[in-house]
Order: structure tokens, then sequence, then C-alpha cells
């Protein structure tokens, strides 16, 4: 399935065109996107279900799709859904579907989730102080990107976005929208990488796999598989 975190049981982050004709199984209160791309916005191509929250960026490349409540998001002003607070901070991923990742918080307690990125702009503030960072797995080890003049495009390696957590000193990672490095390769041996990578840096990793629960507190966080 194209990747999606559901928060609290009623907040769905992205929805894919594999979740075309099933987003209602999931009964959202809202949905949140991060950017345009088909495996992110597809599932929404005839419509949602509930109010739907997204960047201007997003709304321009999606003005088509029959979404009747539309709330803008603008990067670094929180908004309220449901218990949580999301604040968008924007990322280097596409020129097409420009991307944003969002700090979520309840109550003292954060995550920052972004699915698609090489750089995440405003780094510190974005993972400063997080309980976990759940990132791209693209790629395990070599970065999949190339520049536009001075843009960068396409997708952070694992090895990089932990040194970013390393540096913010986040301990806990999730490794989610899998590449076919992951996908495809030998459960075991890419575990053992990827592990290893993280065993370095003093971080512990999950790669999400669907349906993959977690329960997040200061104190660490629980994994139901």
């Amino acid at each position: 399935m194209h990747s999606c975190l559901l928060v609290e049981g009623r907040v769905l982050i992205d929805c894919g065109a594999d979740w075309l004709g099933r987003v209602e199984q999931l009964r959202p209160d809202a949905i949140v996107l991060t950017h345009a791309h088909p495996d992110h916005v597809g599932g929404l191509k005839y419509g949602a279900p509930c109010p739907v929250f997204a960047t201007s960026d997003t709304w321009d490349r999606v003005k088509r799709y029959p979404i009747s409540e539309r709330n803008v998001v603008v990067p670094r002003q929180e908004f309220l859904i449901a218990s949580c607070r999301f604040e968008a901070f924007t990322v280097e991923h596409s020129l097409i579907a420009p991307a944003v990742g969002y700090r979520i918080r309840k109550g003292a307690v954060s995550i920052f989730y972004v699915p698609d990125l090489v750089r995440i702009h405003d780094c510190h503030e974005a993972l400063s102080g997080i309980a976990a960072y759940i990132g791209d797995g693209a790629s395990i080890s070599r970065p999949l990107v190339r520049r536009r003049g001075k843009t960068l495009i396409g997708h952070a390696s694992v090895r990089e976005q932990l040194d970013w957590c390393r540096a913010e000193k986040v301990e806990r990672v999730v490794v989610t929208h899998c590449g076919s490095q992951i996908v495809a390769g030998q459960a075991d041996s890419v575990e053992a990488k990827i592990s290893a990578l993280a065993r370095d840096r003093g971080i512990t990793i999950n790669i999400a796999r669907d349906g993959m629960e977690a329960t997040i507190r200061h104190s660490g966080i629980h994994i139901r598989p």
C-alpha cells in the first residue's frame, strides 16, 4: 500500500492512489497532505469523506479533485486537529509537487513525519526535542538525488537522515515509504544493515510495515507489528 500515517486513529496523513475507494474504511476525521504526487494524493481523486488540509502548492495541483472541505496549511504556523497540533516544515523533494513534513505534538510529546525529502528547511526547529522521527526509506545508504539549478530533487538516504537525528539527539527512528532496496531485498540482510547504521549512531530503528501501530511517549516507543 502507498504510505500513510493514521494519528490518534483520527487524522490520516496522505492518501495515495492505492487507497482510492478504501479511505472510508479508516473513517478519518481529517486528512493532511504532504505533497501532490499520486502516491500521496491519488486516493482522493473522487473526493474525500472529511476535511482535507494541504499547502497552497498542493491545492494548486489537485484543484480538479472534488474535495469540498479545503483548508490551507501555512508552513511554520501550527494548526489543531483533534487533540494534536501540526506544524508544516518545507522540505526539498520535488519541483512539480513541493513537499512538507509535519511536526506533530500532543501534550509534551512531539514526532516528525516526512515520507519524501532530500533536505529539511529549518532542520533544527523541526527535529529538536522530538520523541521519534518517521522518515524516507527510498534508499538505505546512497542518496537518490539530482539537481535543478540550486534545488535538490529526490530522496535522502536513511544513513543521511540518521545523521540528522544524531545531531539533534533523536534516539528513535522509523523508516517508512520504503523503496526497492528495502522491499525487494532479503529481509534479514536489510534489517541488519539498517540496524547497524542506526546502532553506530546510538539510535534505535524500526522499518514500517502495513498495519504497524506505535504508541509514542517520552519514555520510549512501543511497536505492534
